[in-house]
């Protein structure tokens, strides 16, 4: 893999991460990060879809017309989304219970489509499987991170293994939580990487 390659793909896990930095997909950023397990099933979902839709958008963007473009972009999407969902529902029935709506949501995230508009349709296959995975990889960080943060602050807890004996605040475990939470990590991510940016 050429140093333009990896350039693709850091890029979207530190530059442009899809949470910390662009702030796209807050729904299913804040309603499944209630766990690290669900943050990072949530991430790794999306990631597949966003790799597969991405490259498939590449193949197909010449042959779209312009006035189908978005619609015809959706389809592709949801139809990554619920192949994924299948998958999920079959081998991980647990986690697709715990993320519930926000699986078929998928197909109508903002980083999604977005990637498929602004990138994919404009560069080739093996550019835009990166940016998906570069996209991807930084979604799945910034999810698992969170929800990492809310599980032990909430639950004593970081993947189900109980650190402490009690309870944590409840607080991180509901919405306004989610919001606190993430709002300090955005400005810690941002202090950290503003040097390299």
């Amino acid at each position: 893999m050429n140093m333009s390659k990896i350039h693709i793909i850091t890029k979207g896990i530190v530059k442009e991460n899809p949470i910390f930095v662009l702030l796209l997909g807050m729904c299913p950023t804040l309603g499944t990060t209630s766990s690290a397990i669900n943050g990072m099933g949530m991430g790794l979902a999306t990631m597949a879809v966003l790799t597969l839709s991405n490259m498939a958008i590449s193949l197909i963007s010449g042959f779209v017309p312009d006035k189908v473009r978005i619609p015809a972009y959706v389809v592709v999407i949801a139809t990554f989304t619920g192949i994924v969902q299948l998958l999920m529902e079959a081998y991980t029935p647990a986690l697709y219970e715990a993320l519930g709506v926000f699986i078929p949501l998928i197909a109508v995230n903002c980083i999604v489509l977005g990637r498929a508009e602004a990138y994919a349709s404009k560069n080739s296959v093996i550019n835009a499987a990166c940016d998906g995975m570069g996209m991807g990889l930084g979604f799945v960080m910034a999810l698992t991170i969170l929800g990492t943060v809310r599980e032990l602050l909430g639950n004593m807890s970081v993947f189900g293994y109980k650190f402490a004996q009690g309870d944590g605040m409840l607080i991180f475990i509901l919405a306004p939580g989610a919001f606190i939470a993430l709002g300090y990590l955005i400005v810690i991510f941002k202090k950290l990487t503003a040097k390299r940016m």
